[in-house]
């Protein structure tokens, strides 16, 4: 008699989510009303955000900002017996605590909902609609992709140590001297974050400057508050190269119109992400990635797949959590019937949490010139803000672009204290599409930050 194969049961969901971040956990609720849920997740429940994204870093700098306010005491007429020093186990410790409730609290919230079943383990495409974990095969005719991103390490670093915003959140020991790779978002959060702890910072930058999708002006600013803070930055560091000395130091050499050499204790990389599809086994699927390996989505999220969606990061439409939220908002009122909201309508908007923080809204001046819109420029420095001075914080400015022939937003920003927050109140006009007059026309608090951004608005000098 031959030998018989044994069929590998097929277990079947209403919907089955592949990462618990941002879009995938809400999804899951949402869905669990009205059909059963299979979500899978291979690591820590929460995604990046909760793991090792916004939520662990902001804890950090919290930490970073209590020791600038021991430093700084003395300026405003407090005096402290003793400078502070940073205890990377206990900033650790907290940054654990704060993240475990919101773990746990998203775990209590799948087991209590019968609904819900949570598969351990690493997801792999079988088919369109067939996924394998952990030796079983679920089906669905709905499928959400949520695996996010991870820290991009190209294989020239590779045979040297190294951090990334991901494993420099586990140590204890704080760098005597810190080299970070990358000058954007993550490398100067963590520049600013580390060197109040108490490390040497260096960071090179490949570019000519810092945060390269921001206005130059920006750009300068950060720097010159980086620097304010005593760290070293190498920019247009071309053919960068990394050595470990038998010292267990490391240099990194790089070009410079001349050759330029920093040894440090550390590196971190910071030089972008790249998306968590590659172990999917997409390859068994028609479902379209492009080259760098984002899945192809409409303007609902959909994938070139029927009934297949694609979320949060690894859809390449928005880097932030608040755009993987959205994502899951958008395929929602996909699948409701309604369309409402649309990948397309989301005016780009984010915050760099260096401090004093940056807040963006819409459009850069170089953007908007680019795209022929006539410009009329609001601008004013936080040394003019009697606030900012009553809390010691003048560094920064804010600034608005309005187009001169329909008088609406088309973009701003906050850099300086509160930025982060005061941006939203321009981001609700921009979508309201209210013109500027609305807001120079308001009655504000006083005394309070964002108090001069009608001032602000009263004079506009046009920009070419």
């Amino acid at each position: 008699m031959p030998h018989q194969i044994k069929k590998q049961k097929m277990i079947h969901y209403d919907y089955i989510i592949i990462g618990s971040g941002q879009a995938g956990t809400p999804m899951a609720f949402s869905l669990a009303k009205s059909g059963r849920v299979a979500i899978i997740e291979k690591a820590q429940l929460g995604g990046t955000c909760v793991n090792n994204g916004c939520i662990p870093t902001k804890t950090y700098i919290a930490s970073a900002r209590k020791m600038w306010d021991i430093s700084h005491a003395q300026d405003y007429g407090v005096d402290l017996p003793q400078s502070g020093k940073a205890n990377m186990q206990k900033i650790k410790e907290r940054k654990e605590a704060i993240i475990g409730e919101d773990r746990n609290g998203i775990e209590k919230g799948f087991q209590d909902d019968e609904n819900i079943a949570l598969y351990r383990g690493e997801a792999h495409f079988v088919s369109d609609y067939e996924i394998a974990v952990n030796g079983e095969t679920l089906t669905a005719k709905n499928i959400f992709i949520n695996v996010g991103s991870r820290p991009r390490v190209p294989e020239m670093y590779q045979h040297t140590p190294y951090f990334t915003n991901e494993n420099i959140l586990q140590t204890t020991e704080l760098p005597e001297h810190l080299i970070i790779i990358g000058g954007s978002f993550i490398g100067v959060e963590f520049a600013q974050m580390f060197k109040r702890f108490g490390s040497k910072v260096t960071i090179v930058e490949r570019g000519p400057r810092l945060i390269k999708v921001e206005d130059e002006d920006i750009s300068q600013a950060v720097a010159d508050i980086l620097k304010s803070d005593g760290i070293d930055i190498i920019l247009n560091a071309d053919d960068i190269q990394t050595l470990q000395n038998k010292d267990s130091s490391i240099t990194v050499n790089a070009t410079k119109d001349k050759s330029v050499s920093v040894t440090g204790s550390h590196i971190l990389l910071a030089i972008g992400r790249m998306p968590n599809t590659d172990t999917l086994q997409l390859q068994n699927t028609n479902i379209k990635v492009n080259e760098r390996g984002f899945v192809e989505v409409d303007d609902y999220g959909q994938t070139n797949v029927a009934g297949i969606f694609a979320m949060g990061d690894c859809n390449g439409k928005g880097a932030f959590t608040h755009t993987s939220y959205h994502d899951y908002q958008v395929v929602q009122s996909f699948l409701s019937g309604s369309k409402t909201r649309k990948i397309s309508d989301r005016i780009t908007t984010y915050g760099l949490f260096t401090d004093p923080p940056l807040g963006r809204v819409g459009m850069t001046k170089k953007e908007a010139l680019q795209k022929g819109y006539k410009i009329l420029l609001a601008h004013r420095p936080m040394t003019k803000i009697n606030r900012a001075k009553a809390k010691g914080e003048t560094k920064g400015f804010m600034q608005a672009i309005i187009d001169a022939d329909t008088q609406l937003f088309l973009g701003a920003c906050v850099l300086g204290v509160g930025g982060d927050e005061i941006i939203s109140a321009l981001t609700n006009l921009m979508y309201a599409k209210q013109p500027y007059t609305v807001l120079r026309d308001a009655v504000h608090i006083h005394p309070t930050v964002s108090e001069l951004l009608p001032t602000a608005l009263e004079d506009l000098t046009p920009l070419n």
